[in-house]
């Protein structure tokens, strides 16, 4: 892995630190894997999920489970809007992403926004990086869809709902062609969005189209000057073509504009490593 994407990790994981703090540790799988996989397609999402967190509340300490069951009363029987905030931290401590996740989706069916629906969409999705179960992962995914589905019925213009939904369908690889409809219906009516160009870049470099890729970099930059982090992906992307030159000109850009003093320091220093290649 070059430095330039293991910076560019770094600066995305930056924005999830909550992510980062409670779930890079690792983790066991809370559920066996069945025999069949398709069989377990053909269930209910909710009925999987519900299976691991049933799976998982099983597998707590005395004192754990004692404390669950409280919380899980407690938020049950309020009325409140935010009465499962506390189940959801308890899952979050316990580095259970996708089980929170299922409790910041119950907080969105009592309050019925659109807005509410976009966070829990997002928490499925992000969760599902730290799933190794690939049942799992696509219950996360399909819980995922079903929220930002439920946010662009309450809001039509939520973009970013419309964005997560296609990445979602890319991603799961289930209707790709979908996903992609989704982005350019929102291209024509929001073509300066920011997450709109990064996601239609980063799926172009997954699929291994950098040159395409790198005309969605520079059309964020020219969006906004200042999202200096597309001087990292433009640097990721030349490195893939070998081009060393273009590749030290972006990373020399992002160094010289970026206040973040270690990534600054890390950046120089691999500059100079890719100047001692065929030297």
């Amino acid at each position: 892995m070059t430095l330039a994407r293991k910076t560019q990790i770094a600066l995305v994981l930056t924005t999830l630190i909550v992510f980062v703090l409670l779930f890079l540790a690792p983790k066991t799988n809370s559920g066996k894997q069945p025999e069949n996989k398709a069989s377990v397609l053909n269930v209910s999402v909710a009925t999987t999920l519900d299976s691991f967190l049933n799976t998982a509340v099983n597998s707590l300490t005395a004192e754990d489970k004692k404390q669950y069951d409280l919380l899980l009363k407690t938020a049950t029987q309020s009325n409140l809007d935010t009465s499962f905030i506390p189940v959801i931290h308890f899952w979050d401590q316990l580095k259970r992403p996708d089980l929170a996740s299922f409790f910041v989706e119950k907080i969105a069916d009592k309050v019925q926004s659109s807005e509410g629906y976009l966070k829990a969409g997002d928490r499925y999705y992000f969760s599902i990086k730290f799933s190794k179960d690939e049942t799992e992962i696509e219950s996360l995914f399909q819980s995922a869809m079903r929220c930002y589905s439920k946010a662009i019925e309450k809001n039509p213009k939520n973009v970013d709902s419309k964005i997560q939904l296609a990445a979602c369908y890319v991603e799961n690889g289930k209707d790709p062609m979908k996903g992609i409809g989704l982005l350019r219906e929102v291209e024509k009516i929001d073509s300066t969005n920011i997450k709109l160009q990064l996601t239609f870049a980063f799926f172009s470099v997954k699929s291994g189209q950098i040159d395409k890729a790198i005309k969605r970099f520079n059309k964020v930059l020219d969006i906004d000057p200042l999202y200096i982090e597309a001087y990292l992906h433009l640097a990721d992307a030349y490195e893939q073509q070998g081009d060393k030159n273009k590749t030290i000109s972006m990373l020399t850009k992002y160094a010289s504009l970026t206040d973040d003093a270690m990534a600054k320091q890390e950046v120089l220093k691999y500059i100079e490593q890719l100047k001692k290649v065929n030297n």
